[in-house]
């Protein structure tokens, strides 16, 4: 029973990621293309890899703490959880969909506020859970600095 738990976590976080991955790659070829990118932008075949792993790790994370007994921490860590990725899914659709680089700015920095209320919230029920989320957070962290890039050096270019 417990695997089947594993299996639903993924299946969420990789529902997020094939939705969200499918945006980005249409988008690749033609408008992000046509952006003038940062120094520090890393090339667009690491994106895949590392959110690949990012996903892994959260999933684990999220399984980790649903087989804690049930509680009230526990069931405000799952709920989290559930806004961050909801957020981290919106991002996506703000940035790749909708072209709106400062939207995106303004919305990953609640991404990354959740991600460390999650974070935090997990380490109180199942701190190996809250040592998975950590690369995530700290990726959000180079994607908003990342974003701010962009944003600056195609402001007069961008939608919003």
């Amino acid at each position: 029973m417990r695997w089947i738990w594993l299996a639903g976590w993924l299946g969420i976080c990789f529902a997020v990621a094939g939705i969200s991955g499918s945006w980005t790659a249409s988008q690749i070829p033609g408008w992000y293309r046509t952006l003038r990118r940062p120094s520090y932008a890393p090339p667009n075949w690491v994106f895949g890899p590392v959110w690949t792993l990012l996903y892994t790790l959260m999933a684990i994370a999220a399984w980790r703490v649903s087989l804690a007994p049930p509680s009230p921490i526990r069931t405000c860590g799952l709920v989290l959880f559930l806004a961050q990725l909801a957020l981290n899914f919106a991002w996506s659709w703000i940035f790749f969909r909708q072209h709106a680089i400062g939207a995106a700015l303004f919305e990953v920095v609640f991404l990354w506020a959740f991600i460390g209320a999650t974070t935090l919230v997990f380490a109180a029920v199942a701190p190996v859970s809250a040592a998975l989320m950590t690369p995530y957070w700290a990726w959000v962290t180079f994607a908003t600095v990342l974003n701010t890039g962009f944003w600056r050096l195609n402001l007069h270019s961008s939608r919003r």
